[in-house]
């Protein structure tokens, strides 16, 4: 009975205390690794301890507490630094801000936010972890790259909050703000793989059709193409990067559908996992015959996936594909919205993907007539990416790429027939 009443009293505050001791010790472990911090395993313990002493203290007492204690620890941080002798030394910023964070961790535990701050704890200890890696990923960004993440900030907080979620025009298909928000969503995933590709480089030769796909399939297949007439040696491995960026759709269409549509996901994903599993196996036959081969990948020419212009362009396709699949879906049926995929297919398949996947949404596409209108988009744009490679490209690889872009339209259109 003592004991109950003693852990239900003074001592019910113990686990937050556990807590800010575990937070503190891992961020003091791995500067305690660091040669030029002056904070190790025991100050960052204390200071995270402190932080919810402050916390817990300043609701007995005074609010000020707690503000008094960061800038307490943040006084005693800098001066230590300050005293040091040698002036070559680390200047000791990235500590200060380290242990200014776990205080405010420790006081955040106190408050309730234990999850929280072990997850916050664990994020600040990887990037403190992987200062040399981080470096090396930023002097490997051009300035080119960096703009391109100022611009998708630009598209993701500033353009996007403004918009309005109403639905306007014929059908009510046209609702700015679902129109800019997939905008995003393809620039996200977009940026995603076009930073991969420039911190790629040229290292990982068939990689490249990995990120390649993420960004531009199309502009992934007529490089290589282009590249397999000016050296016949490079065809064999021109056949694998081509070959893995088309199978990059699948994914890239799977993760879009799962963000815009969850619901769909269920009937969609077999249509996708088909053809990914038989072109997947062509595309493993060709990486088997790849594995002698010297030659390094160039890297695809693409567009930077985030400019304000490309964005736009994108927003204006998709809101027409939308408006095109509800008006021709209503006068001619399912035959004209199958039009619509099977035109706008041929170069953008994403635009008639988010369009029908936004109809299903409002009620005006059930879920045969959405997969039957991304599958056909689909086995289009292969069609279309084919003719570019027997137009653009080497007799030898447009036989090659034959068989693995056939085969993946060959599993979409054995799903569809359980489908139908």
């Amino acid at each position: 009975m003592h004991l109950e009443f003693t852990l239900n009293g003074e001592l019910a505050a113990l686990p937050h205390f556990l807590t800010s001791l575990a937070i503190g010790l891992l961020i003091g472990l791995e500067r305690e690794r660091s040669p030029g911090s002056r904070a190790g395993l025991r100050t960052f313990a204390l200071v995270a301890l402190f932080g919810t002493l402050a916390a817990m203290l300043s609701e007995k007492a005074t609010p000020w507490l707690l503000p008094s204690g960061l800038v307490i620890v943040g006084l005693m941080t800098i001066s230590t630094y300050l005293r040091a002798k040698d002036k070559n030394a680390d200047p000791g910023t990235t500590t200060v801000a380290a242990i200014l964070v776990c205080y405010g961790l420790g006081a955040a535990v106190w408050y309730g936010y234990h999850n929280l701050a072990v997850m916050l704890a664990i994020i600040t200890t990887i990037l403190l972890y992987f200062k040399a890696e981080l470096h090396g990923i930023t002097q490997n960004l051009s300035r080119r790259d960096l703009i391109s993440v100022l611009q998708f900030a630009v598209l993701s907080f500033i353009i996007l909050p403004i918009l309005p979620d109403k639905n306007f025009g014929p059908y009510e298909a046209t609702n700015p703000y679902q129109i800019w928000l997939m905008v995003v969503l393809i620039s996200g995933v977009s940026l995603a793989g076009y930073i991969a590709l420039r911190l790629l480089g040229q290292r990982h030769g068939a990689i490249l059709g990995l990120f390649g796909g993420l960004v531009s399939s199309t502009a992934t297949t007529l490089v290589y193409a282009r590249r397999s007439v000016e050296n016949q040696s490079f065809t064999q491995l021109a056949v694998v990067v081509i070959l893995i960026a088309n199978l990059t759709v699948l994914i890239r269409l799977a993760i879009i559908s799962a963000v815009a549509s969850p619901a769909i996901v269920p009937q969609l994903l077999p249509v996708l996992g088909s053809g990914f599993l038989l072109g997947a196996s062509v595309t493993a036959y060709w990486w088997h015959k790849l594995s002698a081969l010297q030659e390094e990948a160039p890297m695809p020419e693409i567009k930077n996936p985030t400019e304000i212009r490309t964005a736009a362009t994108f927003g204006l396709i998709y809101g027409i594909v939308l408006f095109c699949s509800a008006w021709l879906s209503d006068i001619a049926g399912s035959g004209g919205l199958y039009a619509v995929a099977v035109i706008s297919g041929l170069t953008d398949v994403d635009a008639i993907t988010l369009s029908s996947l936004r109809l299903y949404e409002l009620g005006k596409l059930d879920i045969t007539q959405t997969v039957m209108a991304i599958s056909l988009g689909l086995l289009s744009n292969i069609g279309f990416k084919l003719g570019l490679i027997f137009f653009f490209g080497h007799r030898l690889l447009a036989r090659q790429c034959i068989s693995g872009m056939l085969a993946t339209a060959g599993g979409i259109g054995f799903a569809l027939l359980f489908l139908i």
